[in-house]
């Protein structure tokens, strides 16, 4: 992946938030009645500003891209003239104002549904949850999950992929809790499974938790395909061949492999492989290549099409179950989210979950290389984040001015101005310490890979 690459899906994706979310703050301000002055894509000097409309409002890009504004008159913030008062935003209602700060993430909210009903309609691809071989002592060992069964139903929720099961089970795993896991054998007989997640760390959610529970794909390695003069070709690799095992260590699945692999660049690797029959073991050693500005492994070789075809499976509805799915999928997201941070507040979820803007765009980048519906997924998701930490009652944010307007509407009178300012200064400090610790993860990440 290039970094030029990352950069441009990282824009793109934080333009078309920041554009969104600011529209809707601009929009309903409109509504209401309210003369906006600017709508700035960016903070600091202005790169590029139009004029638009009978109001002439100006639409600027700025220098720093990380944010947006709408600024509106506002008598506090200088001279209005008499026959535009009425237009101001702190002569409107309580309500009105109220309406203009949370449009903001409303905007982001609304986003995240229309890409996620295009996506329900369009079929979002996914591999059938079935279950590998659970490793000893994991939850799924301790719940008697059996090789070749699929996960048909979590807590009387159908899931249809393994990402699916990896959303559902996340709820119950930020909780500790238990759950009763539906599943159907290769006969199509069905079982319950209960599944205990109580014994899961802070550490244990921060990554992929599955592989903690336990569950893994059943997706057995098959080589498919040999590149020509890769580790494998030079190691003498077939077609037909299954890799059991890697340095002695059991390989159940190609994630296996490729966390077996990734590491081992230049160096010699034993492979456990049956081939017609036979146990073999060959001795190879990973072409060593820059992914990402990682050194990793690779030994060239992929997976056989038929097997991972019929492992293959696309979630699709129709326009108004879409609908449906998209407004669910958006309130999962954003109810996960605010739990997530609550155990984070309490110790109960790890610190290191938080991603700042380093991370961000690695993933931008990642999900653009993947493909138009790993990029849009990923602006959903990042949309509906925007949204809960825009709605965190936090002085600053837009949360902030919406506890000020519901305090304003229980006392009568709005909340003073040294309150306000103190509330400010709490509010910053809030956020540089959770940018320093977001971007602190960053930093972690991108050294230890």
């Amino acid at each position: 992946m290039t970094l030029l690459t990352t950069l441009i899906a990282f824009i793109v994706a934080l333009g078309v938030l920041i554009v969104i979310h600011e529209f809707g703050h601009y929009l309903v301000a409109r509504w209401c009645g309210v003369k906006v002055l600017r709508f700035s894509v960016g903070f600091g000097r202005p790169l590029f500003t139009r004029r638009l409309g009978s109001d002439q409002t100006e639409w600027t890009v700025s220098a720093l891209p990380l944010g947006g504004y709408v600024k509106m008159l506002d008598e506090r913030e200088g001279d209005v003239a008499p026959a535009d008062r009425h237009r101001a935003f702190n002569r409107q209602s309580v309500y009105r104002r109220f309406a203009i700060v949370s449009a903001g993430p409303v905007a982001n909210f609304l986003l995240a549904i229309f890409v996620y009903w295009i996506l329900f309609m369009v079929g979002v691809p996914g591999i059938k949850p079935v279950v590998g071989h659970p490793p000893a002592g994991t939850p799924a060992a301790l719940a008697q999950f059996e090789n070749g069964e699929t996960i048909l139903r979590i807590a009387d929720e159908p899931v249809q992929t393994w990402q699916d099961v990896r959303w559902v089970l996340l709820e119950h795993a930020v909780a500790r809790s238990s759950v009763n896991v539906e599943v159907q054998d290769a006969r199509n007989h069905l079982s319950f499974r209960k599944l205990d997640l109580s014994s899961l760390s802070a550490d244990d959610l921060d990554g992929d938790f599955l592989v903690k529970v336990g569950l893994r794909r059943l997706l057995p390695v098959i080589v498919g395909g040999v590149q020509e003069g890769s580790a494998g070709a030079r190691g003498g690799l077939r077609i037909g061949d299954e890799i059991v095992g890697v340095n002695g260590a059991a390989v159940y699945n190609w994630d296996d492999l490729v966390t077996a692999i990734t590491p081992q660049g230049g160096k010699d690797v034993a492979l456990q492989v049956q081939r017609s029959g036979q146990d073999l073991q060959i001795s190879i050693v990973p072409d060593t290549v820059e992914v990402g500005g990682r050194t990793i492994g690779r030994i060239g070789i992929q997976p056989d099409a038929a097997l991972l075809e019929a492992h293959r499976t696309t979630v699709r509805h129709g326009p108004i179950e879409a609908i449906g799915q998209g407004v669910l999928r958006t309130w999962e997201v954003s109810a996960l989210s605010l739990r997530m941070l609550g155990k984070m507040i309490v110790g109960e979820v790890s610190i290191k979950n938080l991603s700042g803007p380093i991370t961000i765009a690695d993933y931008a980048g990642q999900s653009a290389q993947m493909g138009w519906l790993a990029y849009v997924s990923f602006i959903a998701l990042i949309s509906i984040s925007l949204g809960v930490l825009n709605l965190l009652p936090v002085p600053l944010l837009d949360g902030g001015h919406l506890m000020y307007y519901l305090v304003e509407m229980v006392k009568g009178r709005p909340v003073s101005d040294r309150a306000m300012e103190i509330g400010q200064r709490i509010g910053m400090a809030l956020l540089f310490t959770l940018m320093a610790f977001a971007i602190y993860n960053d930093i972690n990440r991108l050294v230890g890979g």
